[in-house]
């Protein structure tokens, strides 16, 4: 069987909720040995949180663990080593210490104060191990900079970066686009640090600090205005679904409730074809709509007819007809749409992960990864840990601890399996959260539909 990429590599993930976390569970699947580490009075903010604005439960049940069985924590943390440190006592910070010496990289997106605190800035962190690597995502980076200190997440990300400033429908407010956005960029961004480090490892022999601030990864996703600021001192606007300078595009209400295609007409043939389509051929010789300038000052009028027509229809329905006549369509899809795709199942973006009969979560679909590798099967590896899961394993298997010196640990509270802190978690029937507007519907018989398994 061939090796995996990253086998050997062994990778302390110090990061909560999303993209180092994902980060670390993606280089799990490709095949490094992730050991996650989380205080006892504070574990990783996905683990609890509340309800639904933040991941479910699995069956929608607490159970005896709820700090175990929310989707986000599971999804994200998945192949990893469970381990609790309460780095706030010498002796939680000491074993640290002594699995950073064995160790290759630390993934960490504390505030700099955090790492100040604690003695494990990078110059700290070389002075254990000279060749380590450590990749820090914070923010807006580390540094002298007047913001270096200010705690952040991808929530707020959109408006330091500048993009919910171009972000939504005309003469209507800033928007954000989706829900944490530039956390998935981070995703990557620390991939490639740990990669960058490896290989500056690899050919000097020495150590690397990535350090990198979340908002300047967003700065990507308006680059052209930026640019258009620079070169022509003009500030973007907001256009909603529609195109700067195509017409007409829009995404286009369906038959059934809150049902979305997306249409966009690149230039005259496109609008020929839709309009042949729709049953007014009429429209495309006619000279409010002839031509593309002339259609972008009669965008409304199009778009009311466009509807008129895409409403009778489902989105699927018009996607593959206004695809077939060559203009470019895509149903907008939602979590049941993408959950069911035989696509994403079949390029292996959705995978099937078994817990243990003790996690009491059978089979659960979660996100896989959004590439492949050509020569070697890449998969998620295991199921994500339970709380301090591997503490023993960790700190006698790997670091050599005595059976007094774990048993002394344990009773001082510096390891342990549950909590000692415990978020006040919202908790309601699907029903509850479907009258809310916090769901858009939910499917009884979601288990039957996805082929899972129930729990034993």
């Amino acid at each position: 069987m061939a090796r995996l990429p990253l086998e050997g590599v062994r990778i302390i993930d110090m990061s909560q909720v999303i993209s180092g976390p994902y980060a670390c569970g993606l280089m799990a699947d490709l095949g490094a040995e992730v050991i996650k580490i989380e205080g006892p009075g504070r574990v990783d903010n996905s683990r609890e949180t509340a309800g639904i604005v933040s991941g479910m439960y699995a069956d929608n049940q607490l159970g005896v663990d709820p700090w175990n069985r929310n989707s986000y924590y599971n999804v994200l943390n998945r192949g990893k080593k469970s381990l609790v440190l309460d780095l706030n006592k010498a002796e939680g910070l000491q074993a640290l210490k002594d699995l950073i010496k064995v160790s290759d990289v630390l993934m960490e997106n504390f505030t700099p104060r955090v790492t100040r605190r604690w003695g494990l800035e990078y110059p700290d962190i070389r002075k254990i191990k000279p060749d380590f690597v450590m990749v820090s995502n914070t923010g807006y980076g580390r540094g002298d900079g007047p913001y270096s200190e200010y705690p952040g997440q991808a929530t707020s990300m959109e408006a330091t970066h500048g993009l919910a400033h171009v972000t939504g429908y005309r003469d209507d407010l800033p928007s954000k686009a989706g829900r944490a956005y530039v956390d998935f960029l981070a995703t990557w961004a620390c991939m490639i640090g740990v990669a960058l480090g490896l290989r500056h490892r690899h050919r000097t022999g020495k150590g690397l600090w990535v350090d990198m601030g979340m908002y300047q990864l967003g700065c990507f996703g308006v680059s052209e205005y930026v640019l258009d600021w620079e070169a022509n001192q003009r500030i973007g606007k907001r256009i909603g679904n529609r195109h700067p300078w195509q017409a007409p595009q829009g995404c286009y209400a369906c038959s059934g409730a809150d049902q979305w295609c997306v249409i966009s007409v690149r230039d005259d043939k496109d609008w020929t074809a839709l309009c042949g389509l729709m049953g007014k051929a009429e429209l495309a010789s006619d000279a409010r709509f002839a031509t593309n300038r002339a259609r972008m000052t009669q965008h409304d009028e199009i778009d009311a007819i466009i509807a008129a027509w895409t409403r009778n229809l489902t989105k699927f329905e018009v996607m593959e007809r206004v695809q077939g006549v060559g203009v470019p369509a895509g149903a907008a899809f939602d979590a049941k749409d993408m959950n069911l795709d035989p696509h994403y199942r079949s390029r292996g973006f959705l995978e099937m992960m078994q817990f243990p009969p003790e996690r009491k979560m059978g089979k659960r679909v979660v996100l896989g990864r959004p590439w492949r590798l050509s020569k070697t099967p890449i998969g998620i590896r295991g199921p994500s840990p339970a709380l301090g899961q591997h503490n023993r394993e960790v700190l006698q298997g790997i670091l050599g601890y005595t059976d007094a010196r774990y048993a002394e640990l344990e009773q001082a509270g510096i390891i342990g399996i549950r909590p000692t802190k415990r978020q006040s978690v919202s908790h309601l029937p699907m029903e509850e959260y479907v009258k809310l507007g916090l769901l858009a519907d939910y499917d009884p018989d979601f288990k039957q539909r996805l082929g899972i398994q129930d729990p034993e």
